[in-house]
């Protein structure tokens, strides 16, 4: 099941006028809102009965977007995201201008940053110019959706767009920590998910 460039367009749209959408990504399927809104924010924490002080991460659409909206990285760190992104990971990086502050959580130093990369089928998506932010599209604690059943049915209804992509790997973003990589080169994978640790270090350790 392919999505069109219309879909991209309603999506787009949703999030303009402070919606909450349901939609498919490289990993899982995930809700998004206009990440400046905190009236979007609080209504796609409520749909999964999320803690109102835990991070989400900002979803951008393609690396381009991504990096024209934190021009602040420093060389090292830039070039770490160029290597590891678009994929299945959101990339924890130093936030010095508190962008996003309603995605950081209690910790406004520091963004989590997804750019998928869109398989053919979603291809559509990466035409999406418009930030969000972005959260798996299950009950909290609960199991990822691979497909638009697994999402528990109170959340489907709640949200003012819908779009089904197919089947979905399944597997969530693998998180990494690179907010002390511009001084020392360290890095850590937080959680481990879809993409490996060792494809990681494959990346940065070019």
């Amino acid at each position: 099941m392919s999505l069109r460039p219309v879909d991209a367009e309603t999506f787009a749209r949703c999030i303009a006028v402070g919606g909450v959408a349901l939609f498919p990504a490289d990993t899982v399927y995930g809700l998004a809102c206009e990440p400046d809104s905190r009236a979007a924010v609080a209504r796609l924490y409520a749909l999964k009965g999320r803690r109102p002080d835990k991070p989400a991460a900002v979803m951008f659409f393609s690396l381009e977007l991504a990096r024209a909206a934190l021009p602040e990285l420093r060389p090292r760190t830039d070039a770490a995201v160029r290597a590891l992104l678009p994929g299945a990971l959101t990339l924890l990086l130093p936030n010095p201008r508190r962008r996003f502050p309603l995605a950081c959580g209690p910790d406004p130093s520091t963004v989590g940053v997804r750019v998928p990369a869109w398989p053919p089928a979603l291809a559509a998506l990466g035409a999406v110019r418009w930030p969000v932010l972005q959260s798996s599209a299950n009950a909290a604690g609960g199991p990822d959706a691979r497909s638009l059943a697994d999402v528990p049915e109170p959340i489907r209804a709640g949200a003012d767009l819908v779009l089904d992509g197919g089947p979905l790997p399944g597997i969530a973003s693998t998180v990494v920590d690179l907010r002390s990589f511009e001084r020392d080169g360290q890095w850590s994978v937080v959680r481990e998910g879809a993409v490996a640790t060792a494809a990681v270090a494959a990346a940065l350790d070019r």
